[in-house]
């Protein structure tokens, strides 16, 4: 990569500012390991979310509210996020950057558990928006699950999916890359899904739902 595409990239990422509640978000993720979207995805999700005016959110990995707050900025303010993750402080983390940012936490639903156990239990059609970032392995499965959830017109999107510049890369066969690059091919071969990838972030794919 030429050292102007890599300024033009860096350009791009640092376009959208933290405030402090965002870095002190991160900087609690960092610590427990809960790695974040980066700001130029996240930026992306609140963007996506303002446009297609969303009320209702599912959010796959809760981390510790970094990607909440920006779905939360973009949705209308009567909207709620439905958030799952497997890992209780995770999710209590997150609620006090949810406070701090003066969301009530009428808007905020936590659901501690495994992802696929819980999802099912979600209502077909009834949700605009379904954002990804957990485990890469279950990505195909969140896919599924996800069109189901959506309306027509809803939107999925999955952090990390050019996985730290591996997913380009043929020679790289671990099982998160694997996994990652296959969902990829999963988007493109699904004729309900209109989609785009972002190279923001990790990368963010994107996809319409266009028909049942």
């Amino acid at each position: 990569m030429t050292s102007a595409v890599e300024a033009s990239l860096a350009y791009a990422e640092q376009f959208s500012r933290e405030d402090e509640i965002l870095r002190a978000a991160r900087q609690r993720g960092q610590e427990m390991g809960a790695v974040p979207i980066l700001p130029g995805g996240g930026a992306a999700l609140c963007v996506l979310a303002t446009a297609i005016n969303a009320r209702s959110v599912v959010e796959i990995g809760t981390g510790c509210g970094v990607s909440g707050l920006w779905l939360l900025r973009g949705m209308r303010p009567d909207g709620t996020l439905t958030s799952v993750d497997l890992e209780l402080e995770h999710q209590r983390l997150a609620k006090q950057a949810f406070a701090e940012a003066g969301f009530s936490g009428s808007r905020i639903r936590l659901i501690t558990g495994r992802a696929l156990d819980v999802l099912p239990r979600l209502s077909d059609g009834g949700y605009d928006l379904v954002f990804a970032d957990a485990a890469k392995q279950e990505y195909a499965d969140y896919l599924a699950e996800a069109v189901r959830l959506l309306r027509v017109g809803g939107i999925v999107a999955f952090d990390n999916a050019l996985w730290h510049d591996r997913v380009a890369d043929p020679t790289q066969r671990d099982p998160e890359t694997v996994a990652v690059r296959e969902l990829g091919k999963l988007v493109q071969a699904d004729e309900r899904l209109r989609a785009v990838m972002l190279p923001v972030g990790d990368g963010l794919l994107t996809a319409v739902k266009i028909s049942d």
